[in-house]
This record gives C-alpha cells, structure tokens and sequence, in this order.
C-alpha cells in the first residue's frame, strides 16, 4: 500500500490497546512518536522490541517509532495525536501541557470514559481547557480486543467525527488486512456507548458469578441496549446534537456491548466476575494488570443521570455494588424484576 510515513502519528499511552494501536500504524508505515510514562518500559522497547508489559507478542520495528516519557514533546512532533489512556488518569497527563500545544493537529481519542471530576467527555475537557475545536476531533470505538488485533484476528472498528469526510479520510489510513472501519459522525454517541458497555459488562461479570446463565445474561444486555440508547437520545436531544450518520445498533455500539459482556478477553467482565464472587473493589484491581474502566464510569454515569434526570436502572444497580456496598445478590434480585 502506499506509504504513511510522511504522516506524523503521537500514540499517547502504553497499555495493550495503545500497543495494538502501535501495530497497526506500523504494519501501515506510519511514523509513530509514542508515549510511555515508565522509563524503564522504552528502555526494555529498545532492547528487546517488544512491549514489556503488554502484548508481548508484538514484536516492534523501531526505525519508523520514537519512544519517549515526554508528552509535551511526543505531541509538538506529531500531525495526529491518538490519546489511549485510561480516563481517570488522563489528566495528569493533560495538565502540564502547554494551551496552545494542540494548535493544528487532528486529536483521535481511544479512550472509552469519562473524566472523573469533571464527568465530561475528552472532546469537552479539551474545548474547555484548551480551546480545542470539535471539527479536529475524532474517536476510534467498537469491538476492538487488543488481543485480536495482536493475532491478527479480523476486526471492526468505527471512527466518529463531526468532520465526517476527514473522519473517513483518516480512517482508511487504518485498513488492513485484518481491520476494517466504519465511519460515522456521532462523537457523544459512539463515545457514551463505549463508557456504558463497560458497566454493563461489570454487571454481566457478576451476573455469571452468582450462576446466572447465558439465558438470563441475553435478556439483561437486551435491556441493557435500550438503555443504552435512550440515554444517548436523552443526551443529544438536551444537547440538540443533529446527526446524519448514525446508527445506534451498529458495531460502535451494540457490537461493542455484546463482545464486552461476553469475551473472555474482557477486563470489565474480568472485574466483575470478581466482584460477583466476593472480591472487594480494592482486592479486584490489584488482582488485575489493567484498568476496568467501568468501575470509573459507573460512577461519572451516576453523577450525570442524577444531574440531569435521567434513568439508567441497570447502570445504578452496578454502581450500587461498587460503590454503596449492596451485595450483588440484591441487586440482581432487582434487575430481575426490570427485564422485560
């Protein structure tokens, strides 16, 4: 295919979707300056080409990567900057950074929550704090394992922006052989979508735990779903957002919630099969290697359903186990009652 390397790509993140990320960009010629906040990880990268922590597997040409812990510096040297950290910690990267540090450049967020304290999206901290238009803004959602994309495993993913044809024109840049995009101009939708499935998950997590089947677990995601769609509705029509390219049962989001609440590759069912068999919260994320995000968003998503008036039982009752203490058998004992 034709060479990507003129397009200067900022990865910022370190995690297994980052270096899935990473492993597209390469194997399509791009030319990566990529953020890892440990020294001792670019050290081991230049030694051993691969990442140390994560997806090992993947193994690394560095002659077209930059590593460096330096975030100002990654993203002054890039065209596009993909963000891919978890969102609870994105502002202690985000913070030090310069205003106008952003200034022409593309942003594509990878990250699937909210940002605590503020419970607002990447697009509306980075408006907020940096004056960052919306139309240089895009996100990359959907069914999107790094495990997968690590073996190669076909996969779809779905590229969101209200610049609908640099959205697309970014996208292709991203096919390969086994990876395939979809593009539509819903950012809150695609970007709420990606933080719900993730509670919902955690709920389907405990749900086997306590010996529910794959009978119960389909009507639970089903109402799951419309839940999930109602409260994007209720969101754009407060917000007036106005699509022409959406479609709210296509692989960004009903996809995305199905794979997250069945595969084993799941860090947010992972997370609450734990909890559903006793874990504490604390307990869960030290057993784990990598972030649930749905721990973070069950609580954003409460905050934001209780400002505005919206209902999302299925999304409370998560967050009453996590949060409140309720034993997940009373919980589900309610949810029980809701499924229609």
């Amino acid at each position: 295919m034709r060479s990507n390397v003129r397009y200067r790509v900022g990865l910022v993140g370190s995690g297994s979707w980052a270096t899935a990320l990473a492993k597209i960009l390469t194997d399509n010629h791009f030319r990566i300056n990529w953020w890892m906040r440990k020294e001792a990880d670019i050290r081991s990268m230049h030694l051993r080409k691969y990442n140390p922590s994560y997806l090992s597997s993947v193994r690394f040409d560095l002659k077209n990567i930059i590593l460096s812990s330096n975030a100002t510096e990654v993203i002054l040297n890039s065209d596009w900057v993909i963000f891919c950290i978890p969102s609870a910690f994105i502002r202690e990267v985000l913070e030090p950074l310069p205003r106008q540090i952003f200034g022409d450049k593309s942003v594509i967020s990878a990250i699937k929550g909210i940002i605590p304290g503020e419970n607002i999206l990447l697009n509306e901290y980075l408006l907020r704090h940096f004056q960052f238009p919306l139309t240089s803004y895009f996100t990359i959602m959907g069914p999107c394992h790094a495990e997968e994309v690590a073996a190669q495993k076909l996969t779809y993913i779905t590229f969101s922006g209200k610049d609908y044809p640099t959205a697309r024109s970014i996208a292709k840049r991203f096919i390969t052989r086994y990876l395939k995009t979809v593009v539509n101009d819903d950012i809150w939708g695609a970007q709420y979508g990606a933080v719900l499935k993730n509670i919902y998950a955690i709920g389907a997590g405990i749900a086997h735990s306590l010996g529910y089947g794959d009978n119960f677990l389909s009507v639970y995601i089903a109402n799951c779903a419309g839940e999930m769609t109602a409260f994007n509705d209720a969101v754009n029509r407060s917000e007036n957002h106005i699509y022409e390219n959406r479609n709210p049962f296509a692989g960004a989001y009903l996809g995305d919630l199905l794979v997250t609440c069945y595969s084993p590759y799941s860090r947010n069912r992972s997370f609450g099969t734990m909890i559903g068999k006793g874990y504490t919260v604390r307990a869960a994320q030290m057993e784990m290697n990598m972030v649930a995000e749905g721990y973070y968003a069950a609580r954003c998503i409460h905050e934001i359903s209780q400002a505005a008036g919206l209902q999302v039982p299925m999304a409370e009752n998560i967050y009453s186990i996590l949060y409140e203490q309720l034993s997940p058998f009373d919980a589900f004992g309610r949810i029980e009652k809701m499924l229609i």
